[in-house]
């Protein structure tokens, strides 16, 4: 009889989400039961006998692959300072060449094709036309020009998501590599392999043994796109079920979130109506704009994201604590580095990292009793979807300062963060404030997500209308006396 785990009640998007799963599932049951060094050889037969994945060569190269992501779910490649890592063995050799003559090809006497392109890479061969990789310069002439459609762009998936260039390939292994100096982080890569051969290295097993420390207090701080995630189940029952797991008190983010709406308006106030300023929440596009808008750097909000706004809160009351962020992000692994911040939060986990860890101790959210948090409010909560930032700071405006010009605008995904930011690089942009978000629709949508479902956007609204406050005031009043200190650079 089948254990009646969260996994039942959870449609993963493909069958490399199940893969992650399993592998992290049994990493932290073994690290739970302390048996990890005994078992770690066997993990790995035992993830491919279950889930018998039967796409590679064989099943020893299937294991293997198995065992790579075991080292990766461990912590991965120590020398790499990205949290993002390429599998080599994983990688599927996918072609590199981005335009190829298929059989459609007639070899028609116009040769529309041939002429077309200015680089003399196409010339026929028994009637068939052919394309000189040597030459290629990719332009793509060849393919719109051709009458039959018979020349195909076929490009790799993963780079193909990677809007900022980072990824290329080895000329010689054909495998794909990463440019750590473009990368930002967002996950696309990882989430649009199709064999995961992409993937973020993890914590799971740092988080597991500092909750059975018992040193100090662990605090699990939860993104507001939670509500999003474990559907049927109310978010109390999703508290308590944390809590269960060792941790001694979850607080939520959205309360960090209200905390930044009041000191991201204070700080627009005081940087002046006729400056631009963008948000900083999210880590993607705060690197976005450092790594291809440098020009623009000073124009990044100076305060913190919600997640080190609330770990500062906590901090305030209990200075040896440990905190542990769950969220939809990936970026979060790479924003706790920052040196400005570093040691502020301990470690970041997904929400597919605390599937698995609940499961490995089989506890069912369903089962659990509701469970109580410090609430954020209805604003902070919004801030897991797209706009959310943008409505949060009007409203503050609103209670606050109604005499001041605001004149927002949001960049839904990076294709429009990059639109707006490009108009804001020639000083072109109709607004003073610009909230960015790398992944469409906002955090609901990021690569830790155990789903990308079109009700996600309205189970966030329904949470935040659940929220015991309504307005930012009430849920930030009792922290005035507090004095926290929200900016993120000292001199700024």
């Amino acid at each position: 009889m089948e254990k009646d785990t969260n996994k039942k009640h959870i449609k993963f998007d493909t069958s490399v989400q199940i893969l992650k799963y399993e592998v992290l599932k049994r990493v932290a049951e073994n690290a739970f039961n302390d048996t990890l060094d005994k078992n770690i050889l066997s993990i790995a037969k035992e993830v491919v006998d279950d889930l018998n994945p039967n796409v590679r060569c064989c099943i020893y190269k299937e294991r293997a692959i198995v065992q790579e992501r075991i080292k990766v779910a461990l912590g991965g490649d120590k020398l790499n300072d990205n949290v993002i890592e390429v599998i080599d063995i994983a990688c599927d050799e996918c072609s590199i060449n981005r335009f190829i003559v298929t059989n459609a090809c007639r070899g028609c006497l116009a040769k529309k094709c041939q002429e077309s392109c200015r680089f003399g890479a196409i010339s026929f061969d028994s009637k068939k036309s052919k394309i000189d990789y040597s030459k290629c310069k990719e332009c793509g002439k060849c393919k719109e020009a051709c009458p039959y459609d018979a020349i195909a762009e076929v490009r790799r998936p993963c780079m193909k998501s990677c809007y900022p260039k980072a990824l290329s390939y080895n000329t010689e292994s054909k495998k794909a590599v990463i440019d750590n100096n473009k990368c930002i982080q967002c996950g696309a890569c990882v989430i649009n392999c199709p064999f995961g051969a992409i993937m973020d290295k993890s914590s799971i097993v740092d988080v597991i043994n500092l909750i059975k420390d018992n040193s100090k207090k662990v605090y699990a701080i939860i993104a507001p796109a939670i509500a999003s995630q474990f559907k049927g189940n109310h978010i109390n029952k999703v508290i308590t079920a944390i809590k269960t797991l060792g941790f001694d008190d979850v607080l939520e983010v959205a309360l960090g979130a209200d905390l930044v709406a009041l000191h991201e308006f204070n700080e627009f106030a005081n940087y002046g109506e006729e400056s631009f300023l963008t948000s900083s929440c999210c880590p993607s596009f705060v690197s976005f704009i450092e790594k291809k808008f440098p020009m623009l750097k000073d124009n990044i909000s100076n305060t913190v994201s919600p997640m080190i706004a609330i770990a500062r809160l906590i901090k305030k009351t209990d200075e040896n604590s440990n905190i542990v962020f769950i969220g939809p992000c990936i970026a979060k692994k790479m924003e706790i580095l920052r040196e400005e911040i570093k040691g502020e939060v301990n470690y970041v986990m997904t929400f597919e990292e605390l599937l698995a860890m609940l499961d490995a101790k089989d506890i069912c959210i369903d089962k659990c009793v509701d469970g109580m948090s410090e609430n954020g409010s209805l604003y902070g909560r919004m801030f897991a979807r797209s706009g959310g930032v943008l409505e949060a700071i009007k409203h503050v405006v609103n209670e606050y300062g109604q005499d001041i010009y605001f004149n927002p605008q949001s960049a839904n995904g990076i294709k429009e963060c990059d639109a707006k930011l490009m108009q804001a690089k020639f000083k072109r942009i109709q607004c003073n404030f610009l909230e960015g978000m790398i992944c469409t629709g906002g955090c609901i949508n990021g690569p830790g997500t155990l789903n990308h479902d079109i009700k996600n956007n309205k189970e966030v609204d329904i949470y935040g209308k659940e929220s015991d406050y309504q307005n930012i005031k009430d849920s930030t009043e009792k922290y005035n006396d507090l004095m926290l200190d929200l900016k993120k650079y000292k001199d700024r």
